[in-house]
């Protein structure tokens, strides 16, 4: 490819664009574009056990019922020439699953989950936020594994333009959403030790 990019390495030589980094090998675990740039996240056990804490809520919660829709681990999702992310977790609605579920990149989930890491967390608050509420995504949870906190932006309506709406519910509280009809998540059992 002549970029400079080695996964085993993990060696950047110049910036990326979408495409480029869409054209790389399947074996892209643990790695993002953000802002022409790919980073690496280096998770901790903290964020393993909560990723999957929240992932078998969400599951049982669509198996509960049928035509829930998907809840599935990180997945490409292109927002714009300069960045692919890949949410910890993504929720797709019946309405809005992938037509090709096995072509790279994903659209837009409805939910995107992202669970704190020393690598990405920076990101996540901030870039990651503004680039997901510009491309249209309708609920984001920021799962803090240190404070115990997940910081939840939603539009209270589809179309409203921003994440108007912010909540952080905390340790004691119960985890639910408009996207999630009769999903409730009492976060002590996430945040368990």
């Amino acid at each position: 490819m002549g970029r400079g990019f080695t996964i085993a390495a993990m060696e950047v030589a110049e910036r990326m664009t979408a495409d480029e980094y869409l054209a790389m090998d399947d074996e892209r675990r643990g790695v993002q574009l953000i802002a022409g740039e790919v980073v690496v996240s280096e998770p901790l056990m903290s964020h393993q056990r909560v990723v999957g804490a929240l992932y078998v809520a969400l599951v049982m919660w669509v198996q509960a019922a049928g035509r829930r829709g998907e809840v599935v681990l990180p997945l490409d999702v292109k927002l714009d020439e300069d960045n692919v992310f890949a949410p910890d977790l993504l929720f797709y609605a019946p309405s809005n699953m992938p037509e090709n579920p096995g072509r790279r990149p994903y659209p837009m989930p409805d939910l995107a989950i992202e669970v704190r890491s020393p690598s990405t967390w920076r990101y996540d608050l901030g870039f990651k936020k503004s680039k997901y509420e510009a491309a249209g995504l309708r609920e984001l949870w920021l799962v803090d594994t240190e404070s115990d906190t997940v910081v939840v932006f939603r539009r209270s309506a589809s179309s409203a333009p921003i994440f108007d709406l912010a909540l952080e519910p905390g340790r004691a509280d119960t985890l639910t959403s408009p996207l999630l009809p009769g999903f409730e998540l009492a976060l002590g059992d996430v945040f368990a030790r």
